[in-house]
């Protein structure tokens, strides 16, 4: 049996042209997956410069929910709002179809009884944190999510409103790959855990937020969403759907790479990412490809 390479494109500093396989396309809009959470808490931090709001607001200022969690749009920033990683009730084909802005509001009023650890005293990624943010800083400036994409992240970085949203045109769309010759179904992700993970842009476009947000720093510092931990003096974030998963990141030197592949295998798109920045420093980025 001949195994067909997982289609992926990997853009990176030392690199003028992507490198493609399969039927990826640099150009193409694809899924972000939690790339998108780098993109809410950079719209934390600009409504945080505007005076609009502050980090360290408590989540009710904004949202319905009851008094005393102590969680501030700040701890859901950070994951250390002690909120669990998913919300309640997920599915498992698509298991953010049902989490519904109304779904979201019904979670919202009893906040309180979700909460496993007590807000600021631990760390755990969460899905359900940037859902609450995200609706935060919707409240906050009674803007729809992705106007406020558009407003505080693609027009400073100077990309069109259409660059990234919620809904890519069709045409435009990079068809997900497929398992014994079915196309895979994206999840459902325009409703409440939007913020969360459910952006599409190209590769391209990532590129573009990731030197301009990282490396440029356009707009101020990298905020409070991106991930600083690993081997390597990084920062970066990945993300990981039913069909896609992707790593961006850059070192102080100013090698950078993003990489998309059409696999949720986010471990091997990590690891690729890594090698390509360890390969970007020795020249040689061909070790890299599948």
């Amino acid at each position: 049996m001949t195994l067909r390479r997982v289609p992926s494109c990997i853009i990176g500093s030392s690199h003028t042209a992507p490198i493609v396989t399969g039927n990826h396309d640099a150009a193409k809009y694809v899924e972000a997956g939690s790339f998108t959470k780098v993109i809410t808490a950079t719209i934390l931090q600009q409504l945080a410069q505007q005076g609009v709001l502050t980090l360290d607001d408590p989540v009710e200022r904004w949202l319905g929910v009851p008094a005393g969690t102590g969680i501030t749009l700040r701890h859901l920033a950070e994951h250390t709002s002690g909120l669990p990683r998913l919300p309640p009730g997920t599915a498992r084909l698509d298991p953010y179809k049902k989490f519904t802005g109304d779904r979201l509001n019904e979670l919202l009023s009893s906040l309180d009884r979700l909460v496993t650890v007590p807000a600021g005293e631990h760390e755990e990624y969460s899905n359900l944190g940037y859902a609450v943010l995200g609706a935060a800083l919707t409240a906050a400036t009674g803007e729809t999510y992705d106007d406020l994409v558009a407003a505080h992240v693609l027009a400073p970085l100077g990309l069109p409103r259409d660059a990234m949203n919620s809904q890519p045109p069709q045409h435009s769309r990079l068809r997900p790959t497929t398992v014994l010759g079915r196309s895979m179904k994206p999840w459902t992700m325009t409703g409440a855990i939007l913020p969360a993970g459910g952006l599409w842009a190209s590769p391209r476009t990532l590129s573009r937020l990731l030197t301009g947000l990282l490396l440029d720093r356009s707009i101020g510092e990298p905020s409070l969403g991106w991930q600083r931990t690993g081997p390597l003096p990084l920062i970066w974030h990945n993300g990981a759907t039913r069909s896609a998963s992707v790593f961006a990141g850059a070192l102080p030197d100013g090698r950078w790479t993003v990489v998309h592949r059409l696999s949720s295998s986010y471990t091997v798109t990590d690891h690729k990412g890594l090698d390509y920045l360890r390969a970007a420093h020795s020249g040689d980025v061909a070790q890299v490809e599948e």
